[in-house]
């Protein structure tokens, strides 16, 4: 047994305890890869975002500035949050941190309005006061990205489209984007922007992984190209089970989402796991990093976005960029996730 690692008396000796993200990243080194345009907003992003979704939730406080620092110090400049999360607990969870830690200019704040108790819908009063809110629990002066959290039918296009234009243009936002739209509707909302004169759209954000292709892969895949959208993909691991953790139902009592996670344990997420697998032993890498790469050479994905219960699950997600896969190893995981 190596005598230079940490270790922890237990009743059967002492064995050596797993090195923490940071340590980890000091022992191999980690070069943080090249940031990615999000559109033509002029922002520029680490490859993989980080979720504020379960900070103020199901985590705690302090393990989400934990993981706040962690997630900093490999590179990365990308939070993800939403005034819904935690009922704007996440977005001053997040505000707080940034503040302390005097990171403001270096990072992309990203929040999204639409779905909050207070404000909802996307009617003008209800962004413009989303907004407001937003911005003092976040305790900065600007949303650098400002995603439309739901498509609402009964407000026009036109309404809305305005109303994030004329934040815009008072500098409280500096590019937004849509999620969960459909192609048609991403459509629709590209043309009312251009009659309108107004902001364009920067960014999608829908939910896309290795075993979650059809609600992207097609018609909307094909609008967002066309119109030079940055793809910031939402569940890029599909609530964890693309990390490998979820195999049997006896694996899911004490999951974050069993229910979802069930709908996946079909012989066609065994077969996309399988082939995980063995494309993971080859790069002697984690599944989860495997499936992140994956997702990384697909079009028009610039930054998928992940969420962490730990500072020690960092270093696994965010070295998903520096895989280099294969011809060989990209057809696989695609034929495996048809």
């Amino acid at each position: 047994m190596r005598t230079d690692q940490p270790v922890v008396e237990l009743h059967s000796g002492a064995v050596p305890l797993a090195p923490t993200t940071r340590e980890t990243a000091a022992i191999v080194g980690h070069f943080p890869p090249p940031r990615r345009a999000i559109g033509g907003s002029g922002l520029r992003v680490h490859p993989l975002g980080m979720s504020g979704k379960h900070f103020g939730s199901s985590v705690s406080p302090a393990v989400s500035v934990e993981i706040l620092d962690a997630y900093a110090s490999l590179g990365g400049n990308l939070v993800d949050t939403a005034d819904s999360y935690a009922d704007g607990e996440s977005e001053r969870i997040i505000g707080d941190w940034i503040g302390r830690r005097g990171l403001r200019d270096e990072f992309v704040v990203a929040t999204k309005v639409g779905k909050s108790r207070a404000h909802p819908g996307l009617s003008a009063p209800a962004i413009a006061a989303a907004v407001d809110a937003s911005l003092r629990r976040l305790a900065t002066d600007r949303i650098d990205l400002l995603y439309l959290h739901l498509d609402d039918p009964e407000v026009p296009f036109e309404e809305t489209l305005l109303a994030v234009d004329e934040l815009i243009r008072a500098g409280k936002v500096r590019a937004f984007g849509m999620s969960d739209h459909t192609g048609h509707r991403l459509l629709e909302a590209r043309v009312a922007c251009g009659l309108l004169g107004v902001a364009p759209i920067s960014a999608l954000q829908n939910e896309y992984s290795l075993v979650r292709r059809d609600g992207y892969e097609g018609d909307l895949a094909r609008i967002t190209a066309q119109q030079g959208l940055a793809v910031m993909p939402r569940f890029p691991l599909a609530g964890g089970f693309l990390t490998g953790a979820y195999r049997s139902r006896a694996d899911l009592p004490g999951s974050p989402d069993p229910g979802y996670l069930a709908r996946l344990l079909g012989r066609r997420g065994r077969r996309v796991l399988g082939a995980l697998d063995r494309v993971s032993a080859a790069h002697d890498a984690a599944v989860a990093t495997i499936a992140l790469a994956w997702l990384l050479t697909k079009p028009g994905v610039v930054a998928p976005v992940v969420s962490a219960r730990s500072a020690d699950e960092l270093f696994d997600l965010m070295s998903g960029p520096d895989i280099r896969l294969t011809r060989h190893q990209l057809a696989e995981l695609d034929r495996a996730s048809d």
